[in-house]
């Protein structure tokens, strides 16, 4: 490791989450977990912006392009209002100017950017990126001046400083050899005088420093950027959650908190919807196998969820998870003109230029004919994308026209402990039959991981339930 990075072995990386730095009472709540840890080893916090505050970026930025100045002033003076309130309510009155200055600079930063948008009359994606990363840059500078307030050497750290990114803007994939050196030249000089890096989450930049943002999950994922990239010994993730459950409480009362999940299994419940973390979050993590814990700061004595390269997993899944808000279309060749091979190869070319995740798929193997769950808000690029890609082939009668099902679920079962176990599929399927839910689809894949069905959307929560209850995954 760099020199610079040597005083920080046994380094925690911490993220708060919106609701975690929602107000100037659950700053001092962060702050307070923050500065506790930091009297017993190295640590660097990640922070996402107050929550709401990205909403009222965006929305300004919407309302820039729309050119509504009226409603873009309205937005501008609620985003000042609330961070001169924090800021007010949580620092003493010594410390309030710097601070409120940095605000004000800030919100003047955005300001500008979002009058230029006005006078375009549109929303530039490297602009727009510069924009939304003021939320986070907002209240990294407010937690650090309380941290200060309170005795602790703090410091705000822009992101852009530290993550070195490509330059897909609005989405960005980071480059980690970089980042790294990036990190040693930034962070490591703090360690080094005791001083705790707050750095801002969901955003970075291009080699050449233009400011990018990190797509979905953003904040999480500059967290295991950062811990990665500084061989972080673990990351703790702050939320308003006790952990990853069994299932969502709302729809299973009995569903509990996991003591410890695999990373493969964290991935699969995010991507079958389950409000965890999201897979590429991960993806930073897996080489040098850093642990992470989900955690609630509304209740920080309680364990959380461990998630780690791998468990020893007793028999059966751990957790079932849900989406209602999807849509299954379904594709079939007519006749023996195109393989169901060719296909399948269009199709999914197809969902890939249109940007569309692919939650399921499975196949027939006489007909030829196949279809794929995706999320209900892609419905539309998918399908205009699939136009485009068999113009031809519809034209010509060789293929039917996408038939939509918008009345669906996707219920997904998922366990390290469910591969080779035997009936186990079959008591899943029995125990959504005794509901009188029809099954319209499965799909499973070669790792047995995870098993998805999707099932009429109003049967979706009775399936839940059956299912948990049948792998017993209810609190003791």
């Amino acid at each position: 490791m760099n020199n610079s990075l040597s005083n920080s072995k046994n380094l925690l990386v911490m993220k708060f989450g919106g609701t975690s730095m929602g107000s100037a009472d659950r700053i001092k709540v962060a702050a307070k977990l923050t500065t506790d840890q930091h009297a017993k080893r190295p640590v660097a916090i990640v922070v996402s912006a107050m929550s709401k505050v990205t909403d009222l970026l965006l929305d300004s930025m919407k309302k820039a392009e729309a050119g509504d100045e009226a409603g873009l002033e309205a937005n501008l003076a609620a985003l000042t209002e609330k961070h001169e309130t924090c800021c007010k309510q949580l620092l003493p009155e010594a410390a309030q100017k710097a601070a409120l200055d940095g605000v004000h600079t800030l919100i003047g930063e955005f300001s500008k950017i979002v009058k230029g948008m006005l006078l375009l009359g549109e929303r530039p994606l490297p602009a727009t990126d510069r924009a939304v990363a003021i939320g986070e840059r907002l209240s990294a500078l407010m937690i650090a001046a309380y941290i200060e307030s309170q005795g602790t050497p703090a410091v705000a750290v822009n992101a852009a400083q530290v993550i070195a990114t490509d330059m897909v803007f609005g989405n960005a994939t980071p480059l980690m050899e970089e980042t790294r050196e990036r990190a040693a030249k930034v962070i490591g000089p703090l360690f080094a005088k005791k001083t705790l890096p707050v750095v801002t989450g969901f955003n970075a930049s291009t080699l050449d420093g233009r400011p990018t943002t990190l797509g979905r999950g953003g904040s999480d994922f500059s967290a295991s950027i950062l811990a990665a990239a500084l061989d972080a010994e673990e990351l703790w993730i702050w939320t308003d959650v006790d952990g990853i459950m069994t299932a969502d409480p709302r729809l299973v009362p009995d569903a509990r908190v996991l003591d410890e999940i695999t990373y493969a299994e964290a991935a699969e419940l995010a991507y079958a919807g389950a409000k965890v973390l999201h897979p590429r979050t991960l993806a930073p993590l897996v080489e040098k196998g850093i642990p992470v814990w989900s955690k609630n700061s509304f209740a920080p004595e309680k364990p959380g969820t461990r998630i780690v390269p791998q468990i020893h997993a007793e028999g059966g899944p751990h957790a079932v998870t849900s989406m209602k808000d999807v849509a299954l279309v379904s594709i079939e060749p007519i006749g023996s003109t195109i393989s169901g091979a060719r296909l399948m190869a269009e199709a999914l070319h197809a969902l890939d230029a249109a940007d569309v995740e692919l939650l399921a798929i499975t196949s027939s193997s006489y007909r030829q004919n196949f279809c794929f769950l995706i999320k209900l808000s892609e419905l539309d690029r998918a399908l205009k994308q699939l136009q485009e890609e068999f113009a031809i082939e519809l034209a010509h009668g060789y293929v039917k026209a996408p038939e939509v099902d918008t009345e669906v679920g996707l219920l997904a079962v998922v366990g390290e402990g469910m591969r080779g176990t035997a009936g186990l599929a079959g008591r899943i399927f029995t125990a959504i039959s005794r509901e009188n839910i029809n099954i319209i689809a499965i799909a499973q894949g070669s790792s047995e991981l995870t098993i998805a069905i999707a099932v009429r959307r109003s049967g979706l929560e009775n399936a839940v339930r059956a299912v948990h209850q049948e792998c017993g995954l209810s609190g003791k």
